[in-house]
């Protein structure tokens, strides 16, 4: 594992839920689980593809219904990430899914705030922070979405951005430019998830329609040369999830992943856990992963680190403190 200095960018909370945790949520809440032992619930984290891992996610996601259950499950994503390098975290988290489950939003945001505290606090000799963006579910309608925005509005204080996640092919992001238009006018900074399983052209549409800040995934933009060159002649922050890829298929093998062909090609690429709970590693494993099947050297991985604390929505002061550290790391 390494602990490099670094930012992660894209991390959705729910899938940082491990399995002893649904199993002890399940209890707590009393929720029946179709898996009657934490090795068979690991056994099922086999996935072909994007929709098959939504489908246990989803109902994973199922055992968190109380302020305390999102609170915990935050709070100890910050004592690990920061145990492995990172000190800045901006976390999605999926409204839609707990509202759908009669989960109310001050539960869901008020449980999510007060996880970063407590992480905060335990981690205070790291100096880990975090920040919250509220994700759409790109599989249900853009009148979904609205509603949820609307419903965020007395919690902005608490949400940076938003970002758009879940099943990708066949929902394009222009299903959602007048809710990101709407989120700017609230003053909210936006993300995507784009080029996962989808075309290339969806970060175009991305990029075009609802004006995204980072590209989150964006590794089908390689089929498209001219979107590559814009990519890096704009230097639009992807937001790359190895593991992810070669758990849902993307690749066959990590060895095979076009990180080294995105670097090559001069883009500003992060490296992200995504779903660490589900695809075998939190950021600095993913570091890790990626130095020992992709051969990056110590200087690629300081560049991605530091391209990292860059493309996050930290102030100049914080971004210039972070770089120094991510300057100054020695193994």
């Amino acid at each position: 594992m390494l602990d490099i200095p670094k930012a992660e960018l894209h991390v959705h909370i729910e899938g940082t839920m491990e399995p002893e945790m649904v199993f002890e949520l399940a209890r707590r809440n009393d929720v029946e689980l179709p898996y009657s032992s934490v090795a068979e619930l690991r056994s099922r984290y086999e996935f072909s593809d994007l929709q098959s891992f939504l489908d246990i996610y989803y109902a994973n996601m199922a055992v968190l219904r109380t302020r305390r259950d999102f609170r915990e499950l935050t709070a100890a994503y910050l004592r690990e990430s920061a145990r492995q390098g990172v000190r800045h975290a901006e976390i999605f988290f999926d409204p839609q899914a707990h509202l759908a489950r009669g989960v109310e939003m001050p539960a869901i945001v008020d449980g999510l705030s007060e996880g970063i505290t407590e992480g905060i606090t335990e981690g205070a000799g790291s100096g880990v922070t975090a920040e919250l963006i509220l994700c759409f579910l790109r599989d249900q309608s853009a009148e979904s979405a609205m509603d949820t925005l609307r419903l965020a509005e007395p919690f902005l204080d608490r949400i940076i951005g938003v970002g758009l996640d879940s099943a990708e092919v066949g929902h394009p992001p222009s299903k959602f430019t007048e809710v990101f238009d709407r989120a700017r006018e609230l003053g909210l900074r936006a993300v995507a998830h784009a080029g996962e399983e989808g075309p290339a052209e969806y970060v175009r549409e991305a990029l075009d329609l609802l004006r995204v800040e980072r590209v989150d995934h964006g590794i089908r933009a390689l089929d498209d040369p001219e979107l590559v060159d814009r990519l890096r002649r704009e230097q639009v922050p992807l937001t790359v999830c190895p593991l992810s890829n070669v758990r849902l298929g993307s690749f066959s093998h990590l060895s095979q992943h076009t990180l080294p062909r995105l670097m090559a090609e001069g883009l500003m690429v992060t490296i992200n856990s995504d779903d660490p709970a589900y695809f075998g590693g939190y950021a600095g494993e993913n570091f890790s992963a990626v130095r020992e099947h992709l051969g990056l050297t110590r200087e690629q991985l300081r560049q991605v680190a530091a391209n990292s604390v860059q493309a996050s929505f930290l102030d100049r002061e914080r971004k210039s403190a972070l770089l120094a550290e991510v300057d100054a790391w020695t193994e």
